[in-house]
């Protein structure tokens, strides 16, 4: 009951948490320059469609009219808390609200869109993460102070120095065929190639790969350090421990002390980033996505936040804002299965 209880109180305190995320942002919104009235009106004076070409139609006056009816046309006519109070009930957290950019489209529309793209790199680049970072950690502390330890450690160091949308970019230069001097194996971006559904089953597998391997590399590259040496650095405490040398006394082996005991403890620093899938799964890597050209959450986010449409930005970042939040509890769930006897209410 103490711990049912625990993760109620969890759930109930996403809510308060999350109004006051996306009202706090909702409001920055209203002191950035270059909103939606600001480039209608340019639009009319020929500054921000380019057809007038910066001549006379930049000296077109607007009267207070039509700027009064362009902000009641996008809805800056109300007052600050019926437009934020219209954003999160009537359009559902602005699920239902047209964004600026794409007038035909409602946000949903946009995010339903893009999700599985997101979804495909954000789950593929975990599970691998965490199947080559775990082994490797455990290794290297089975292994501590011996050359595959010091030759790893060189290697981890050396890629975690290296941001992951820069490692993208050289990867991009060398392997994409963007220059004569290098190699041309992998697309240069997108998630998959135009004649993708005309392709046999074999084909759809093998232009998939391909298109997703060079950006699920940098996925890997991002957590690939830290999440390493904390497998080791945990596991590596584990087994100074008194109940290890117990187990050791007793006639055990250190595989078995290693695998039976130590290890289920190690992992519990590693699962508190379990939570992290649905925020990875949701908004991938917004620099990944923009340096391979792939159109998932991410880049939706970033070209809303450029071209400041409001819509589709307070839409993604009211939904990565729950999603990281139900992610924490998550995080803690786990931390329960991995050791059950951690007691959230303070009793031993």
């Amino acid at each position: 009951m103490e711990r049912l209880s625990y993760f109620i109180r969890r759930l109930l305190l996403i809510i308060p948490t999350f109004l006051g995320i996306t009202f706090l942002v909702f409001l920055l919104t209203e002191f950035l320059p270059g909103g939606p009235v600001e480039q209608r009106i340019a639009q009319m004076r020929g500054m921000g469609s380019g057809e007038a070409g910066g001549g006379s139609g930049s000296n077109v006056s607007i009267t207070e009219d039509q700027r009064k009816a362009i902000e009641r046309e996008f809805g800056f006519d109300k007052p600050f808390p019926v437009r934020y109070w219209t954003w999160l009930v009537h359009d559902a957290m602005g699920m239902k609200a047209y964004s600026y950019k794409y007038n035909n489209k409602t946000v949903w529309q946009l995010v339903k869109e893009r999700f599985p793209i997101s979804l495909t790199f954000g789950i593929t680049g975990f599970v691998l993460t965490y199947l080559i970072c775990v082994p490797l950690g455990i290794a290297k502390a089975l292994r501590n102070g011996k050359p595959f330890d010091v030759l790893s450690s060189v290697v981890v160091l050396v890629l975690y120095a290296i941001p992951a949308f820069a490692f993208g970019m050289i990867l991009k230069t060398l392997f994409c065929g963007t220059s004569d001097q290098f190699f041309d194996w992998f697309p240069i971006g997108g998630f998959r190639s135009e004649n993708w559904a005309a392709l046999s089953a074999w084909g759809k597998v093998k232009d998939q790969t391909e298109h997703m391997f060079l950006p699920v590399l940098c996925y890997v590259i991002g957590n690939f350090a830290v999440l390493t040496i904390l497998q080791k650095n945990s596991l590596l405490d584990q087994i100074s421990q008194d109940y290890m040398r117990t187990v050791l006394a007793k006639g055990g082996t250190m595989r078995r002390a290693v695998w039976g005991h130590a290890l289920r403890n190690a992992l519990i620093p590693i699962v508190t980033g379990i939570g992290g899938i649905l925020s990875i799964m949701f908004a991938g890597s917004v620099l990944i996505e923009r340096v391979f050209a792939i159109n998932g959450i991410g880049l939706l986010t970033l070209d809303a936040i450029v071209g400041r449409d409001y819509m589709i930005f307070m839409g993604t970042l009211g939904l990565g804002s729950l999603v990281a939040l139900l992610g924490r509890v998550l995080s803690d769930f786990c931390y329960v299965l991995v050791d059950p006897r951690i007691s959230f209410g303070g009793e031993k």
